[in-house]
C-alpha cells in the first residue's frame, strides 16, 4: 500500500508541476503580445498635434510688452549692459543695437568670426532668429545662451531692446484672413444661375 500511495502522490505532484509550467508559459505568451498602450497608432496624429502654425512675430510685436521685456533682459545683464555709453562685458553693450550691422562696432568688441562674418543688420527678423537659438543662427558663435523658445517672450524683449537707443519701425502685422462668410458670399456671386447651367434643357428635343 505504501508503494502504491507513493506512486499516486508522485503522479499528482508531477501533474501539478506540469500545470504550473503551462500556466506560466501561457501568461508569458499573452503578456508579450499585449500592447503597452491600448488602441491602434494613427500615422500623422502626433505630427498634427505638434505642427500648429506659430503666430507670426510681426503680429506679436504689435502687442508686445516692453516692461516684461525689461524683466526678461535681467537674465542677460550678467553678460551685457544696455545703457548709453555702457562698457562691454563678456558680451557687447547693446545700446542702439537694432538697425546696426551684425558683428560690427560696439566699441571694438571682439566678435566671433561666426557673427563678424555673418553679414546683414539686426532687424526684427534677424534678432528673432538669434534669440530663438543663437547657435543655429550663427553656427560657431561663442554665445552660450540656449535661446528663448517662447515667441511672445522674444517679441517683448525685442521691443524693449528697440527702445534703448535705436528705435526702428515695427514691421507691419500680416493681414488677417478674410472671414468665412465673406468667402461664401464671393463664391455665391461667382456661381452661375440655375437657368444658365441648364441651358441645354431649354433647347427643343429632337424628334425620334
Amino acid at each position: 500500500m505504501d508503494d502504491r500511495t507513493n506512486t499516486i502522490a508522485g503522479w499528482a505532484l508531477a501533474g501539478g508541476i506540469l500545470a504550473l509550467g503551462l500556466s506560466i508559459a501561457t501568461g508569458m505568451i499573452f503578456h508579450s503580445e499585449h500592447p503597452e498602450k491600448p488602441g491602434y497608432p494613427v500615422e500623422g496624429a502626433e505630427e498634427a498635434a505638434t505642427g500648429a502654425a506659430e503666430v507670426p512675430i510681426a503680429t506679436l510685436l504689435a502687442t508686445a510688452d516692453p516692461v516684461h521685456g525689461a524683466e526678461l533682459f535681467k537674465k542677460c545683464a550678467s553678460c551685457h549692459t544696455i545703457t548709453q555709453g555702457g562698457a562691454n562685458g563678456i558680451g557687447p553693450n547693446l545700446w542702439g543695437t537694432m538697425g546696426e550691422e551684425i558683428g560690427k562696432g560696439k566699441g571694438g568688441f571682439a566678435f566671433s568670426a561666426a557673427l563678424s562674418g555673418h553679414g546683414g543688420k539686426w532687424d526684427f527678423e534677424t534678432m528673432n532668429a538669434w534669440l530663438t537659438k543663437p547657435s543655429k543662427f550663427a553656427p560657431g558663435t561663442l554665445m552660450t545662451f540656449a535661446g528663448l523658445p517662447n515667441p511672445k517672450d522674444r517679441a517683448d524683449i525685442m521691443v524693449y531692446i528697440n527702445q534703448q537707443g535705436s528705435p526702428i519701425p515695427l514691421p507691419a502685422a500680416p493681414a488677417a484672413a478674410p472671414a468665412a462668410a465673406g468667402n461664401e458670399a464671393e463664391a455665391n456671386a461667382a456661381a452661375p444661375e440655375n437657368g444658365a447651367v441648364e441651358g441645354n434643357a431649354a433647347e427643343p428635343k429632337a424628334a425620334h
